[in-house]
């Protein structure tokens, strides 16, 4: 089997690392597991001399956000596989060998994620990534096993090996060379749905994204950014109308735009409704920020190449607000593709 790195961006996180990084060591013997650190102003870099010094660690003197602090770690790395995996995720046995199995069988698998359960009611999927990424007609991400806030119990219903649309952040293993080719996560993002827009950009150049259940890892979540901060709110928000922006035709946006605008703004509604007010303003300072902006996004559209509408592409040909909040449809099974 080829060699994995597993690489584990860390910022002021040392809690995390005590945690969870003893069973990452345990159970990813034969591949290289190393620390990026962010610039960390905690005591992260001396618990790991001390506690783990054979864990490679790249120190970085400044926090360089989620997307860019990995584009940096990545170029230090030369094996075949990257596994990028959050601070806060709790690995188990035999976690890398299905996925890499998977991708050496199919050279076109760019990227794949495994099984993400929540850490703290392990019988459940975990909001970001459950059992693999899809998105609506308009952009919109959930996931088999999450959407928007319902999240279901695992019971073995997507234990299928599928093609999916985007692999999970939390812990995205990825091909290097293809993460390299690309240009690796585009850095405007910040944090928040780069990943979503890397796997666009592998399917517009004919690789595949895939979900391998045989894999499995217990995801705390909101663990540098708990779910309900407006901070949150904002880069989702932004970062789903950039992403949306940068990999669609001037004629699919022409449609798509003014419909997300519509959305997001009923999102900002419901918000408000429910006492969030800071969750409302974010909204509205994500389209703000995006249209003052506008100029920088169009340098970051790059090439577009149109995907196919269809399940093979993990893209739901519908609204999925429409089939959540009028068809009350809350778990992914109800879907059609």
């Amino acid at each position: 089997m080829s060699e994995a790195s597993v690489v584990i961006l860390n910022y002021n996180g040392v809690h995390f690392l005590e945690k969870f990084l003893p069973s990452v060591v345990q159970y990813s013997q034969g591949h290289r597991v190393i620390v990026a650190d962010n610039g960390s102003t905690d005591r992260s870099i001396s618990f790991l001399q001390e506690k783990f010094p054979t864990v490679e660690t790249i120190l970085f003197q400044e926090n360089y956000g989620f997307a860019k602090g990995y584009n940096k770690a990545l170029e230090h790395i030369i094996t075949p596989y990257s596994i990028l995996l959050n601070s806060d995720v709790e690995v188990t046995p035999h976690w890398i060998e299905p996925v890499i199995e998977l991708m050496e069988q199919d050279t076109r698998i760019a990227a794949c994620q495994p099984k993400i359960r929540s850490y703290h009611q392990k019988e459940y999927f975990e909001h970001a990534g459950a059992a693999g990424g899809f998105i609506d007609i308009v952009g919109y991400p959930f996931c088999r096993g999450r959407i928007f806030d319902v999240v279901e119990k695992d019971e073995g219903q997507y234990n299928d090996v599928i093609p999916v649309f985007w692999a999970t952040g939390a812990c995205f293993f990825a091909r290097t060379e293809i993460f390299k080719t690309l240009g690796g996560f585009d850095e405007i993002f910040h944090a928040h749905m780069e990943e979503i827009d890397l796997c666009w950009r592998m399917h517009a150049l004919g690789y595949r994204v895939y979900y391998q259940p045989n894999s499995v890892v217990y995801h705390v979540g909101g663990g540098t950014m708990p779910v309900s901060n407006p901070r949150k709110t904002y880069l989702n928000f932004r970062n789903s109308t950039g992403m949306v922006f940068k990999n669609n035709t001037f004629g699919q946006l022409l449609w798509k735009m003014p419909l997300k605008l519509t959305l997001d703004g009923m999102a900002a509604l419901k918000f408000l409704a429910e006492g969030k007010r800071k969750d409302s303003q974010a909204v509205l300072q994500s389209w703000l920020s995006f249209l003052g902006n506008i100029r920088l996004w169009i340098r970051h559209r790059g090439k577009v190449t149109v995907i196919l509408q269809g399940r093979h592409h993990g893209i739901l040909p519908r609204l999925l607000v429409s089939e959540r909040y009028l068809k009350g449809k809350k778990y992914f099974s109800a879907l059609k593709f």
